[in-house]
């Protein structure tokens, strides 16, 4: 279903009605706002998945301005309030602090007061349409944020940002249901935290076929952040949108590394005169 508008964050500046020629694009996995840097850490430092950590909201200060240079983001493992994250809505708070003024937040797992998992979207430009969708899965509680942005020549750019199962049935299923909805669609992109590699996911999965490529050039690991050795968060893109620059971010904000991806639709850049030059064609 349906909804719309995404929720206003209040922060009182004027948003542009379309999206830039030149999108600024950024998918990460937050942590919950914890910037785990070792491995021990997660058995020492396990007390913050369910108690406040008065250090949270500087390392979530420190990721609001990381997010103030990019247009379009998506967030996985935020809370949504609760005591782990000291009652305090992590994507209103992030989308305030970034001076974006739309942002949407998915609860995927409700766990009272102890804990509210779940994603986020956050943007400069209104969405025309937004769907909150959940996932099939074996335990309940992944889901996909899909928003559909105005461009300038008044076809709309399809954004689908994802968190997947670390299980690999959960997770196919997953991939079949994106498979589905979205493959051979146009202007698309479906970013997230995969839990999987680019090779399974665009080789040996039911992705294969539906006209995706990852925006960055060459295999990008992003997970531990201290010492990438897993290649689990991606930005996967139709043929017609050219990607001008991504990168994983080099931050000690999460476990994960962000992706940043600049990129344009095609053809809108053939019209000004193929002045951009795409880096994975």
């Amino acid at each position: 279903m349906w909804v719309s508008p995404i929720v206003d964050a209040g922060s009182g500046l004027a948003a542009p009605e379309q999206l830039p020629a030149r999108i600024r694009l950024l998918s990460f996995n937050i942590q919950s706002g914890i910037p785990t840097q070792r491995y021990h850490e997660y058995v020492t430092g396990g007390w913050r998945q369910v108690l406040h950590d008065p250090g949270r909201p500087f390392n979530l200060e420190r990721i609001g301005a990381m997010l103030a240079g990019y247009d379009l983001i998506g967030l996985q493992e935020v809370d949504a309030g609760s005591l782990r994250s000291g009652f305090l809505n992590q994507v209103a708070f992030l989308a305030g602090r970034a001076h974006l003024p739309y942002w949407y937040i998915q609860r995927n797992r409700r766990l009272g007061r102890f804990a509210q998992h779940g994603n986020g979207l956050l943007s400069r430009t209104a969405p025309t349409a937004l769907e909150d969708a959940s996932l099939p899965s074996t335990i309940p509680g992944r889901g996909a944020i899909i928003a559909e942005y105005p461009m300038d020549d008044g076809l709309p750019l399809l954004v689908v940002s994802v968190h997947l199962s670390l299980g690999f049935r959960a997770r196919r299923r997953q991939l079949a249901w994106l498979a589905d909805r979205f493959g051979g669609r146009s202007r698309l992109i479906v970013m997230g935290d995969m839990n999987t590699s680019r090779s399974v996911l665009l080789e040996r999965s039911p992705l294969a076929g539906c006209g995706l490529r990852p925006a960055l050039l060459d295999p990008v690991f992003t997970y531990p952040s201290w010492r990438p050795r897993q290649e689990l968060d991606h930005v996967l893109v139709s043929s017609d949108l050219t990607v001008h620059s991504a990168e994983a971010l080099p931050c000690v904000f999460s476990d994960h590394l962000p992706l940043a991806v600049e990129l344009s639709v095609t053809d809108r850049v053939m019209a000004l005169g193929g002045s951009a030059r795409p880096v994975n064609a």
